[in-house]
């Protein structure tokens, strides 16, 4: 019986770090599908290879400004990012399908944070950048996932020529 204790938890271990892993930097739910979903939409770009600077505003009335972008293909670009708001919002890069689903995760857990190359959160009165490469020509979706905000209107394109 000593022995069969510390086996019995051994054989525990692992689906005990998958159950942690589960519940990491976005408690609690997956990233896996939107980076899957990522194809077509681009990458992280390098600081080194932006060719422009594009100042994009989340404002309190539920919209982005510009709220249409277009780039060329290939290029990859900085967003300088503002909130001069009184609530927290995000930018958030993806195609409208992971978008949607992602922000029904967001409802359900609505003090998810998050740290992914594609997404930026600014807290009232900041400002931040994000640097992505546009890959491929074709649309690119944008949105604040915050729980209501993309349903108020706040979403945008990037038309990549």
């Amino acid at each position: 019986m000593k022995k069969t204790l510390p086996v019995l938890m051994l054989s525990l271990l692992p689906g005990l770090a998958l159950a942690a892993g589960e519940h990491g930097g976005h408690q609690g739910h997956d990233m896996a599908a939107m980076q899957q979903d990522m194809h077509g939409i681009g990458r992280p770009g390098s600081s080194a290879e932006v060719s422009r600077t594009i100042e994009v505003v989340m404002s309190d009335d539920m919209r982005f400004s510009p709220a249409q972008i277009e780039v060329k293909a290939g290029e990859t670009v900085r967003f300088f990012i503002k909130n001069p708001g009184k609530l927290t919002h995000e930018l958030v890069i993806g195609n409208l399908s992971s978008l949607q689903e992602h922000a029904e995760m967001m409802r359900q857990m609505p003090d998810m944070k998050h740290a992914e190359p594609n997404m930026i959160s600014l807290q009232p009165g900041q400002k931040g950048g994000l640097v992505w490469q546009f890959d491929q020509a074709g649309t690119v979706d944008f949105a604040c996932l915050i729980p209501g905000h993309m349903e108020a209107g706040m979403k945008g394109r990037v038309q990549v020529m």
